[in-house]
């Protein structure tokens, strides 16, 4: 008997190529010739932030959201609506307003948003013990192996997860299914949102070769350029250079850029890989010395960082500024703390004095905010700012209830927001 090459995402049957499912009657077939051969996947929360808030607030689930705001007025993140209308992450708060007035603009509460990673993460666990996380919406997942133990093979794991994700959490994502790390993480990105995208083996070559150098993991903005520059819009153009020749020129992200371009990547789905950092940085459109501007950004940054640092449950003692000037020269500035941290608002107020310190050297491309001297989040922030009344108490009911939860397992308490 042939291996079944289509899957009903709806009740999870597993057939023959067809339009709609013989069992259920939906037409959400996902086909592909290497459907039950491949084991490394990325699963990707859809608009997180945004759709942990509709889910919490159905007055706004047909609205477009931004999640941001305040004095540090730029956009985290956006609903799909929102989208549409332009509205882009690290965006100016008063750039996506005029894109979209009509917007609900809602402060993080990045407490909510861990509790909703926490429970995907849980889903998670029960597939694999072989997750590396990303951030608290997104994650690797090995899944070799497994087909013995769940009686499913990888593709079936991944479509009850983004189902249980919906049904018990009111939550999307979109899955990459493939043979390596690489091509997972951008299969997740073909089809958002609820997406569920295959890259076969067979088809890599062919698939990247169509692809702009944009979607490799780690070329951003201002390596874009560079590589345009110098003739390399594509993979497929990338592809024609020299291993040697592109070493020579890019360092070590040349010879990454050369394996990459052909679908090779021999990274492990690590769990538990050691840290040395934690960071995360945007280049800008346009110069800026804009003391709100890059406020703004620092603010936004942080959050990025602690939401990593969160999700891989570590936290950091030193703090690091960098800001890349208008003629590409590097300011690094560093600070450390009195003890470990994971918080988005220690990060920024110990970042936010090292950005004012260097504005005078401004216009600046690039800005970006990192934790190192990395350990365990069972070490940070064991000492709240006395100063601040709220955050005391903030911080004795979080470490209460994770006590409990220790204890008594992760469901022993639930907030009002979960009963809904």
């Amino acid at each position: 008997m042939s291996k079944p090459t289509s899957l009903c995402r709806d009740c999870l049957t597993l057939s023959e190529p067809r339009q709609r499912c013989a069992s259920c009657g939906s037409p959400r077939i996902l086909t592909h010739p290497e459907l039950t051969d491949l084991s490394i996947a990325h699963m990707d929360c859809d608009a997180f932030y945004a759709a942990v808030e509709k889910r919490d607030n159905p007055e706004v689930r047909d609205k477009p959201v931004i999640i941001g705001g305040g004095k540090r007025g730029v956009v985290s993140t956006a609903c799909y609506i929102a989208r549409i209308k332009g509205v882009r992450s690290a965006m100016p708060m008063f750039k996506a307003l005029a894109l979209c007035p009509e917007a609900v603009v809602i402060k993080p509460r990045m407490d909510v948003y861990v509790e909703a990673s926490r429970a995907i993460r849980a889903m998670m666990e029960s597939l694999s013990p072989v997750i590396e996380p990303l951030s608290l919406d997104e994650a690797f997942i090995d899944l070799t192996g497994t087909e013995r133990l769940h009686g499913a093979p990888p593709v079936v794991l991944m479509a009850r997860l983004v189902k249980r994700m919906e049904d018990e959490l009111g939550l999307s994502g979109s899955v990459g299914l493939s043979h390596n790390k690489f091509l997972a993480k951008i299969a997740s990105d073909l089809d958002k949102p609820r997406g569920f995208s295959v890259i076969g083996r067979a088809e890599t070559e062919d698939f990247l070769a169509r692809q702009k150098v944009s979607v490799i993991w780690g070329v951003g903005k201002a390596f874009q350029q560079t590589l345009e520059r110098d003739g390399i819009r594509t993979i497929a153009d990338l592809k024609r250079r020299d291993r040697k020749d592109l070493a020579d020129r890019y360092g070590s992200m040349g010879d990454r850029l050369w394996h990459l371009s052909r679908g090779l990547d021999n990274r492990k789905v690590a769990r538990d890989s050691k840290l040395k950092s934690i960071s995360n940085e945007t280049t800008f459109n346009s110069d800026t010395a804009s003391g709100d501007i890059l406020e703004g950004h620092l603010w936004r940054l942080a959050e990025k960082v602690s939401d990593r640092a969160k999700a891989k449950d570590r936290a950091g003692r030193t703090v690091t500024l960098k800001l890349k000037r208008h003629t590409h020269s590097l300011i690094s500035r560093r600070t450390s703390l009195r003890e470990p941290t994971q918080r988005a608002d220690t990060i920024f107020n110990a970042a936010l004095p090292l950005l004012e310190r260097e504005l005078s050297e401004g216009p600046f491309r690039l800005i970006g905010v990192g934790l190192s001297q990395i350990g365990p989040a069972s070490e940070a922030d064991l000492s709240p700012d006395l100063l601040d009344p709220a955050a005391l108490k903030r911080s004795k009911a979080e470490e209460a209830t994770d006590a409990i939860r220790q204890k008594f397992g992760s469901d022993a308490i639930l907030k009002g927001r979960a009963l809904r």
